[in-house]
């Protein structure tokens, strides 16, 4: 008698798994180039910087005092350049920020003390009157074609000679009347040129609208839909426009947003001080710029942040305010803003290489 036997199966240990292939599109980047990747990493740490040197080589910028003068330096600069940081990343520039500035506290203060009414009526005129130049630049810029450089440039040595003529013809002088005895000076001034104690510190108002911008305008360009119009606009109009994204619209509301930055830093000015100097604010717009492109924001438009330009703002700041801290001469100042400008575009470029780099 025969017996079967029956096969047992094998039982082997399966093969280790080999690496497993990629072709670098679904490779993780590490945190490190994640961060680097990212355009206000640079200049914070440009910022952390020039923040330690000054610390080291001025001790009065140690006291609470002198950083509350840095701050207030900072935030005039920097409430300016958060809509010129937008409007870069939309892929236009505004020559005539700076003078816009004056042109705004120029028409308020006017209106106001030559006409005797109450000063808000000149604050609602300059508003208007502010965003009436974004709007006429924008409009400018989307009907012609025409590079934003040469259109705002044309706006700056008009706003600049208006503001010096029509001030010597209604004044009689190159700047305008002490307005703080008019109707509404109190109120407006406790709204835009306003302090408030810390610690025994006394802190500028304006340093708190900076932050409140800076967290909008960060909001805006990274949870709505207008901010992706914004980088869609500076990436590629053409391309934008053929997705349904309004670009007329978007630039325009770009240029009135620095309209809207140069009306409120011009009633600063003016209920800050009573009276303007109608040949102030030339040069101002290279700083905002600057600040913006130290910020992170390419010449080229599409890419950026409102956090970049808000370090960059402080850089400007600590720097100017550091100088005379430490006692050098000031003439140094602009000295030391070009090696910033060009050492954060390197920076910058230095960055986008390494966050892209496999």
């Amino acid at each position: 008698m025969s017996m079967t036997r029956h096969a047992e199966p094998a039982v082997g240990t399966p093969p280790a798994p080999g690496p497993k292939e990629s072709d670098g599109r679904t490779t993780q980047r590490s945190l490190a180039l994640r961060l680097l990747a990212r355009p206000e990493v640079g200049v914070f740490l440009g910022a952390v910087a020039v923040y330690v040197f000054f610390l080291i080589s001025a001790p009065p910028v140690r006291e609470g005092s002198a950083m509350a003068n840095i701050l207030y330096q900072s935030s005039t600069i920097g409430i300016m350049a958060l809509p010129v940081a937008l409007l870069m990343i939309g892929g236009e520039f505004d020559l005539s920020a700076g003078v816009a500035v004056i042109t705004s506290a120029l028409t308020a203060s006017m209106l106001s003390y030559q006409l005797t009414m109450n000063a808000w009526v000149g604050v609602v005129v300059a508003l208007l009157v502010s965003l009436g130049i974004g709007f006429f630049n924008g409009w400018m810029v989307v009907r012609t074609g025409l590079p934003s450089f040469l259109i705002t440039l044309g706006t700056f040595l008009i706003l600049q000679g208006v503001n010096l003529a029509v001030t010597k013809l209604v004044t009689g002088n190159v700047a305008t009347d002490d307005i703080s005895n008019m109707d509404g000076f109190d109120q407006a001034k406790k709204i835009f040129a306003s302090s408030f104690e810390v610690g025994g510190v006394q802190v500028k108002i304006t340093i708190v609208y900076w932050l409140v911008f800076a967290a909008l305008a960060t909001w805006v360009l990274l949870r709505t839909r207008y901010g992706n119009w914004i980088f869609a606009v500076g990436g590629n109009k053409e391309s934008a426009r053929a997705v349904g994204v309004p670009v007329t619209f978007t630039k325009i509301s770009l240029f009135m947003l620095v309209g809207l930055g140069a009306w409120f830093v011009g009633m600063h000015q003016l209920f800050t001080f009573n009276t303007v100097q109608s040949g102030e604010g030339v040069g101002q717009e290279l700083i905002y710029i600057s600040a913006a492109v130290i910020g992170g924001c390419l010449l080229t438009g599409g890419a950026g942040s409102a956090i970049g330009p808000v370090f960059g703002a402080f850089m400007f700041g600590m720097v100017q305010q550091g100088i005379v801290y430490a006692g050098w001469n000031p003439d140094w100042f602009k000295a030391f803003l070009g090696v910033m400008l060009l050492g954060a575009v390197l920076i910058n470029l230095w960055v986008s290489r390494t966050a892209t780099r496999r």
